[in-house]
């Protein structure tokens, strides 16, 4: 009876302790609404845009420098959460910022930046890029939240997002938001993605090059993916309708109609979702 007795108390308090973390992650839910202006860090010269002019864009999903050849990412069927050592994570940062300054690109969109995150030891990954390209930077939050409590061991603190720099002249920057296919509890712990929007000025016009950084969902049944996929594109409709131009770009956790895509070596671990051509027409 006794033992009967200590199991049910151990397990009340993990159900307690349970319920108390669910509730705490719930009350601070990061909830953004769903357009939210941001600033625009400036750096010391901004362009103009010219109808006919060469841009050269670079996406790059920078896995918050935590996903080199010899991370086990346990959403892959390994077992690690995060590289073994800060060092990692800055080596691993500083060979992206030498990469991204060799492209010497005019706009960069940037996806899973880390701010604040256990993941990353805790570096702001921004903050290298920003100074060591010295462009104009906005950000966008898209993952946001105290404690992550998986897998395990659990991931913590994460604040991680979106990042576009580029050396035009932005006006606008904008957050908005995409639908979450999560529900209560599992969203409060979930990524809340968003595309980051830009406006630079066409010279000479009354248009607007309209930058789009993306980064769609990745581990859900699919339906997320194409209710973020749809908005997106009735954005750059609207856009179209308006007589802007749009550069969209990102990471779409799909593959294109017709794509020529590595082969899958284990159909058990995550693969992507696949995006048709009908869905791409407006």
């Amino acid at each position: 009876m006794k033992i009967i007795k200590a199991l049910l108390l151990v397990l009340g308090v993990l159900v307690l302790a349970a319920g108390g973390l669910v509730g705490y992650l719930t009350l601070t839910e990061y909830r953004p609404d769903d357009i939210e202006q941001l600033e625009v860090t400036q750096a010391a010269r901004s362009d103009n845009v010219r109808v006919g002019e060469r841009l050269d864009v670079l996406s790059f999903n920078t896995g918050y420098c935590g996903l080199g050849r010899d991370q086990d990412f346990f959403m892959d069927g390994g077992t690690m959460v995060r590289p073994e050592s800060e060092q990692i994570v800055r080596d691993n940062m500083n060979g992206i910022l030498s990469e991204l300054a060799r492209q010497d690109a005019d706009i960069y969109l940037l996806q899973e930046v880390d701010f604040d995150s256990y993941r990353s030891y805790y570096v702001n990954q921004a903050d290298t890029y920003r100074h060591g390209l010295s462009l104009n930077m906005a950000v966008a939050y898209n993952y946001k939240c105290d404690f992550v409590p998986f897998p395990w061991p659990p991931l913590g603190k994460v604040e991680s997002g979106l990042v576009t720099f580029t050396d035009l002249n932005v006006t606008q920057a904008t957050r908005e938001s995409l639908p979450v296919p999560f529900t209560w509890p599992m969203r409060v712990a979930n990524l809340k993605r968003c595309l980051l929007v830009e406006r630079v000025p066409v010279e000479g016009t009354e248009k607007e090059l309209v930058i789009i950084n993306l980064h769609l969902e990745a581990y859900d049944d699919g339906e997320g993916k194409r209710a973020q996929t749809e908005q997106l594109m009735q954005i750059i409709a609207a856009e179209y309708r308006n007589g802007n131009y749009v550069i969209a770009g990102g990471d779409f956790n799909q593959t294109f109609e017709g794509a020529d895509t590595f082969p899958v070596l284990d159909e058990s671990t995550w693969q992507p979702g696949k995006l048709y051509n009908s869905e791409l027409c407006f």
